[in-house]
């Protein structure tokens, strides 16, 4: 059953404890047009007084209490209950919620304490049938219809004003018949089509339980598949869930390895540094010692010719440089120039052909430093007395005293 937002006020209360008779339904059609607004036309009794949430329901023949509405409409209070035009009253039903089908329906007020206070006659939506159309064929046909027609138009007026005073009688009795009519219940056709009506009903009923177990069961099997589904579902989840903690690991692991190894990048860049201002500083040292040579040996030369000696006439020779620096004294890259003054009296130094440390040949970083140390002092190349570098006299005078 369709409902509109606000649900009406409704009851349990059974067909022979209702009260059809304080509203009646005027115009009832037999079967309304589907597709199409119907307009309900009603009229209150004299003993009967509308309240603010009473409504007139559309119910299928057959209901057994207010609740089996099919749809409503909320009823409009009369501003005069005095006036006799104000107990003639209507509501318009839209086409969208009518119902669709071929059943039998009836109009039926309910007051807001959920009472049935009127009931129509039962209709249908349906189409038109062609027993309704009237199909005239002949112009002599049409006259005597005609004819037949204002007779039947007189009868009818003259029928009309004796029923009007009829339903005037009739409107009066049943005012005073009103309190009798509430403990009756509908009519016996009524019920008679009432009993046919609920019959088709349980049948349909029967027959849309069957349906609905079959449509359960369908609904539980597609339920179990999407469960499956699901499941499916979620250990994929959690296996890209383990593969992306995975790989962020890896990624931290590969951003820390980078780290290491720009640390190490840098570490290595300046130690670089430092060992290429290492070699420049020792160049720059090399270079003042092959300076304080060349300032030794003219020395040398301005002593030997003090000392009244020839460099050649020496009996033993300094080797020089081209031929390998054997015999120079540690202290000096060109040799020592006393080294030769006595031969049997000096100590035989040689020149170092390998490192004692690093065991290179030539001249490396540890003799390097080695010729430094002793650059800042004077050995005697005779008792190898050592004087310092300041008392530079002292030891000339030295060397000079073992030549006597």
């Amino acid at each position: 059953m369709e409902k509109t937002i606000e649900d009406p006020p409704t009851s349990a209360v059974l067909l022979d404890h209702c009260h059809f008779s304080q509203v009646i339904f005027n115009s009832v059609e037999k079967f309304y047009i589907p597709g199409g607004d119907v307009t309900c036309r009603y009229t209150f009794t004299q003993h009967f007084i509308p309240r603010q949430k009473d409504w007139i329901g559309i119910f299928r023949v057959g209901w057994k209490t207010v609740r089996e509405y099919y749809t409503f409409m909320w009823v409009t209070l009369p501003i005069d209950l005095n006036n006799k035009s104000a107990k003639q009253q209507e509501v318009q039903f839209k086409a969208y919620y009518l119902p669709k089908d071929d059943e039998y329906y009836q109009f039926c007020y309910v007051d807001q304490d959920g009472v049935v206070r009127g009931a129509s006659i039962p209709f249908q939506f349906r189409p038109e049938n062609e027993e309704d159309i009237l199909v005239v064929t002949t112009q002599e046909e049409l006259e005597t219809l005609q004819s037949i027609n204002k007779k039947l138009e007189l009868k009818v007026k003259e029928q009309k004003d004796y029923w009007e005073t009829e339903l005037l009688q009739l409107k009066e009795q049943n005012q005073k018949m009103s309190t009798e009519n509430e403990k009756m219940g509908i009519r016996v056709d009524q019920l008679q089509a009432q009993l046919s009506t609920q019959e088709k009903e349980m049948e349909k009923l029967v027959q849309g339980d069957q349906d609905k177990t079959e449509q359960l069961e369908h609904l539980k099997k597609e339920n179990g598949h999407l469960f499956l589904s699901l499941t499916e579902q979620r250990k994929d989840q959690k296996k890209l869930e383990q593969t992306v903690e995975e790989m962020k690991q890896n990624e931290t692991t590969a951003m820390k390895k980078q780290q290491e190894l720009m640390d190490e990048n840098f570490d290595l860049s300046r130690r670089l540094s430092e060992k290429k201002m290492i070699c420049n500083a020792l160049q720059r040292e090399k270079e003042r010692l092959e300076g304080e040579n060349d300032l030794l040996k003219r020395e040398n030369s301005r002593l030997l010719s003090y000392m009244g000696l020839d460099f050649n006439s020496l009996p033993y020779q300094v080797p020089t440089s081209d031929e390998g620096g054997a015999g120079q004294n540690p202290g000096l890259v060109y040799g020592n120039p006393y080294s030769g003054i006595q031969e049997s009296s000096s100590p035989s130094q040689l020149s170092i052909k390998k490192c004692p440390i690093c065991k290179a040949d030539g001249i490396c970083d540890h003799t390097l430093e080695q010729q430094q140390m002793q650059a800042l002092c004077l050995n005697c190349p005779i008792c190898d007395k050592i004087f310092p570098a300041t008392e530079k006299q002292i030891f000339e005078d030295h060397v000079f005293c073992h030549s006597l």
